[in-house]
């Protein structure tokens, strides 16, 4: 393999991994713009997803006074990249999604912003989406500027944040009334493993089938093009109250139908996102997020008749998943330990740790529809998984390929933490000049030698050490790295604070560190707590930062 350093193999990859996530058009559509890309590659943009991310963005930005001098975007959305170029509409979006992701005291702000500090707020923008689990790769603080800007990628970023914003309430723990759409013999697990596009199919189904219909849905592009379903689940969520009917059945012309059925849903205020042409058209992007919008606002579940235990997503599994997702990862990880189960995430994750890692004639891609088969295979998958791991260097002591398909906690855990370590030091290896491997005493020298040149007396002896959770150090890490980039009357100075000001120095290091590049997954908690994995990641982040 060549020695090119990772990150740039990445931005090689150009936009293709985001278009997984963001289905812009099929070519034939001659409502879209065309764009070429990296090695001819064409890319669409849909003057429909223009304008429905625009008013979205209008709507939920229309009191913010940081904004408000850029509001509202024209309606077909025309402006919206330009506009957005200075990074300020691109953060807020990202804490409408991920709330208090971005520590706005980092932002810079105003109405003549210096291309200088535009740069910083796309940085962090980019750097935060990706913490937050969105596909970034390829993307800079260049190539989103409406100068020099690719605007499908644009467009691909600003898709993942919304449907992110619109996912996030489809859990259980925020709606209990989901174990409704358990299939017989299923427990809540199950619900754990679907992915929100799958929960809001069978949604979509349960309250079709209340409503007494036929019909059943199987995606969101041909199956509600001629408005029957979405006339029945409207008149089956809708508030009695509420007048929505169902004259749009009887409406022949399917356009004047589908129309009718948004007039229906206009009355309950959940005209969204699409328009009667993107309904008869089955643009699935913006059906998607219509429906989505519709389970949020009237989920219609009658709560559960009896107590639950709710499996909730700890602080650690989330960032995880949300890391695993941001590499691109096909299928994306809903749930740790069953997305896991078959292997394929972690070849695939093994693969981009070290190229040739896998020899694919041995896993098994595809699945006999036989029970005991299909086991079998799964845990070949899963024991060839652990003996990759060990040929990585990984400690995995204790651990089968049972446990991984089982989808053991704890072990599971200990497998990605290292698969998540081995990532961030093949990064620096990479970025190395002789291509040599960085261990971690090697990223505790260059913070402390940096430390020493920039005059701050705030060595750490070890991730461990307790002075981490003040986060002086990673301050004036970043202050050495780029002068004057501190605003030190935010900082909380002294060797005896508070949680509170730990948090508060926490957060700004974060986001000073991803305002100049770093790549940071950790939360606030982690270093004001000390957690030494995560500690080493933000270091880690920062010497990318450095050398790259």
């Amino acid at each position: 393999m060549s020695n090119k350093p990772r990150m740039s193999l990445c931005e090689d990859l150009d936009a293709d991994s985001v278009s997984k996530t963001f289905k812009t058009t099929k070519q034939h559509d001659i409502d879209a713009k065309k764009f070429q890309g990296h090695m001819g590659a064409q890319h669409f943009v849909r003057h429909e997803e223009e304008e429905a991310f625009a008013d979205w963005i209008n709507k939920r930005l229309n009191k913010d006074k940081d904004v408000t001098h850029f509001l509202p975007l024209a309606k077909d959305g025309s402006d919206m990249y330009e506009k957005m170029d200075d990074g300020v509409i691109l953060c807020k979006m990202i804490n409408l999604a991920a709330p208090d992701t971005i520590d706005e005291r980092v932002l810079n702000k105003g109405k003549n912003i210096s291309i200088f500090k535009r740069h910083e707020n796309l940085t962090l923008g980019i750097k935060s989406a990706q913490s937050i689990g969105c596909t970034v790769i390829g993307m800079d603080s260049h190539n989103l500027q409406s100068t020099e800007g690719k605007k499908w990628m644009v467009m691909g970023l600003v898709w993942q944040i919304i449907k992110m914003f619109l996912f996030n309430q489809i859990t259980i723990s925020n709606v209990p009334g989901l174990v409704n759409l358990l299939r017989e013999g299923e427990d809540i697990s199950e619900l754990m493993k679907l992915s929100p596009e799958q929960l809001l199919l069978r949604w979509v189904n349960y309250q079709l089938e209340k409503a007494g219909s036929s019909r059943h849905i199987n995606n969101f592009g041909n199956d509600i093009k001629d408005s029957e379903i979405y006339t029945d689940l409207l008149s089956q969520i809708a508030p009695k109250t509420s007048g929505v009917n169902k004259t749009a059945l009887q409406i022949k012309d399917l356009l004047e139908r589908a129309e009718t059925m948004l007039e229906q849903a206009d009355k309950i205020d959940c005209r969204a996102f699409v328009t009667a042409k993107d309904v008869t058209h089955g643009q699935e992007t913006l059906n998607l997020a219509f429906v989505a919008n519709l389970f949020n606002n009237f989920p219609g579940l009658d709560p559960p008749t009896e107590e639950l235990e709710i499996i909730e997503e700890t602080r650690e599994e989330k960032m995880y998943r949300n890391w695993m997702n941001s590499l691109g990862v096909d299928p994306r990880v809903n749930y740790l330990y069953s997305d896991l189960y078959d292997g394929m995430v972690i070849f695939k994750i093994y693969e981009i740790i070290k190229a040739g890692t896998v020899n694919w004639d041995k896993v098994n891609t595809k699945f006999s529809t036989l029970t005991a088969r299909r086991y079998q295979q799964v845990l070949e998958n899963c024991n060839y998984a652990v003996l990759l791991g060990k040929k990585l260097n990984f400690v995995l002591v204790g651990i089968a390929g049972s446990d991984i398909m089982d989808g053991n906690k704890s072990l599971t855990l200990a497998l990605v933490w290292q698969m998540m370590r081995a990532y961030t030091l093949s990064l620096l290896a990479q970025l190395n000049p002789d291509g040599s491997p960085i261990v971690e005493s090697e990223i505790i020298a260059w913070a402390n030698n940096k430390l020493e040149l920039g005059q701050k007396n705030s060595n750490i002896k070890h991730f461990q050490d307790k002075v981490n959770k003040t986060a002086l150090p990673m301050i004036h890490l970043v202050d050495v790295l780029k002068p004057g980039s501190i605003d030190y009357s935010l900082v909380k100075q002294g060797a005896n604070l508070t949680r509170e000001e730990c948090l508060s120095n926490a957060k700004y290091a974060i986001n000073i560190a991803r305002k100049i590049g770093a790549p940071v997954y950790a939360l606030p908690e982690d270093i004001a707590e000390v957690k030494h994995k995560m500690v080493m990641t933000v270091y880690a982040g920062l010497m990318l930062a450095d050398l790259n």
